[in-house]
C-alpha cells in the first residue's frame, strides 16, 4: 500500500541529480507502476513522487493534476504498433497480431490502461478517450485492416471482409474474455480463437 510517509530530504537530493527529460521519464514510469499496482483510485501524486525519488513539487510543476500526469504516462508507455506482420497467410498474420496484443495487454502499460478503463468514472474516462483511441484502438484497427486487405488480394479472404464488424471481432473478444473471464490468453487460446472465429469469418464463399 502506497502512503505519504516518505523522507523528503533524500528525494529532493535525488531530484537535483536528475533534471529535464531524465526526471520526467522517472516520474512517468513511477505513474505507470502505481497504476499497475494500486490502480487509478490508489494512485496519488505523493506516491508517484516517492516512486520517482523526487519531491511532490517536481511532479506538480510539470503536471497540475493526476489526470494530466496519467494521460502523459500512458502516451509515453503504450507500445507502438507500426508494422503489420506478413507471414504468408492471414491465419499466421492474425496469430502474430494476437500475440502482440496479448503481450501488450499484460505489460505494465497494459495493466495501467485497464486500471483507468475499469476504475475511472465517466467524466474521468472521457479525459483518456483520445489517448486510448489514438494509442491503441486506431493502430490495432489499421493493422487488422491491412492484414485482411492483403488476404483479400491473395483470394484467401472474402472480398467484403474489410469492414468494421469483422475488424472489431478479434479485439472485442480478447477484451471481453480478459475482463469478464479473467482469461490470460495463452498461445492455445489464441490459436483456437483464430481458427474457430476469425478463419471461418474471413473464409471466401465456396461458390
Amino acid at each position: 500500500m502506497v502512503t505519504s510517509r516518505w523522507t523528503a530530504a533524500p528525494a529532493q537530493a535525488a531530484s537535483l541529480r536528475r533534471r529535464g527529460a531524465v526526471l520526467e521519464r522517472a516520474i512517468l514510469e513511477a505513474a505507470l507502476e502505481q497504476l499497475g499496482t494500486v490502480g487509478w483510485n490508489g494512485l496519488t501524486m505523493e506516491g508517484v513522487a516517492a516512486g520517482a525519488q523526487t519531491g511532490k513539487a517536481a511532479v506538480y510543476r510539470r503536471w497540475p493534476s493526476k489526470e494530466d500526469l496519467v494521460a502523459d504516462a500512458l502516451r509515453a508507455g503504450l507500445p507502438r504498433f507500426e508494422d503489420a506482420p506478413d507471414l504468408g497467410s492471414v491465419r499466421e498474420d492474425l496469430l502474430a497480431l494476437c500475440r502482440a496484443a496479448r503481450n501488450a495487454m499484460f505489460s505494465r502499460p497494459g495493466f495501467a490502461v485497464r486500471s483507468v478503463i475499469h476504475e475511472c468514472d465517466p467524466v474521468q474516462a472521457e479525459r483518456f478517450h483520445s489517448v486510448i483511441f489514438d494509442g491503441i484502438v486506431e493502430p490495432t484497427v489499421n493493422l487488422l485492416r491491412e492484414v485482411i486487405t492483403r488476404g483479400i488480394e491473395r483470394k484467401e479472404v472474402r472480398a467484403d471482409a474489410a469492414n468494421s464488424y469483422v475488424i472489431d471481432a478479434m479485439p472485442a473478444m480478447m477484451m471481453y474474455r480478459s475482463k469478464m473471464s479473467g482469461s490470460e490468453w495463452g498461445d492455445r487460446d489464441l490459436e483456437e480463437m483464430v481458427d474457430q472465429l476469425m478463419v471461418p469469418l474471413l473464409r471466401p464463399d465456396a461458390g
